[in-house]
């Protein structure tokens, strides 16, 4: 019976070790935002030959693309929406101020490549938002670039009319 008691200790002491331990182990990571001296979070954003520069910080809303307000830069109101995602995903629409400079490739690969690095500018800023525009596939930068020219051939796959005679 001795025998019994003792390991019967044996089991409530491990137990209570293992709640300890569980508590350590479950500690959650502390996030921390990394802004400037301006409180500005600086990320890059990419897509296809487009590269955008982003600098985020709390304010009105107001977002400039090349100095340009961006229902100037960017007309069609889908590339509107798609810079405007990452904000609705995060509801956090009109909280943020975005100064951007964008280069290379077409408006539509600027549109995504400035998307992209909101996204990434939002994690930095406020670091609760990264899991969310994660789960979007917002962070996950898009790899997808135009497929060379082959020669031989007028385009990268297409082929002259084939002839048999």
């Amino acid at each position: 019976m001795t025998e019994e008691k003792k390991s019967l200790e044996d089991l409530k002491e491990l137990k209570e070790k293992d709640a300890v331990t569980d508590i350590e182990t479950s500690e959650v990571k502390e996030t921390v935002s990394s802004k400037d001296d301006l409180g500005r979070s600086y990320a890059t954003g990419k897509r296809k030959d487009a590269v955008a520069r982003v600098w985020i910080k709390k304010g009105a809303g107001v977002i400039l693309v090349n100095g340009k307000d961006m229902g100037k830069y960017f007309a069609r109101p889908v590339l509107q929406m798609l810079v405007n995602q990452p904000f609705s995903v995060a509801k956090v629409e009109g909280e943020f101020d975005i100064k951007a400079t964008v280069k290379g490739g077409g408006l539509s690969g600027q549109a995504g490549a400035l998307k992209h690095g909101i996204s990434k500018a939002l994690s930095l800023y406020e670091p609760t938002l990264r899991p969310l525009l994660k789960n979007a596939g917002f962070i996950t930068r898009d790899s997808r670039v135009v497929e060379r020219k082959k020669y031989g051939k007028p385009k990268a796959r297409r082929s002259f009319q084939f002839s048999k005679r």
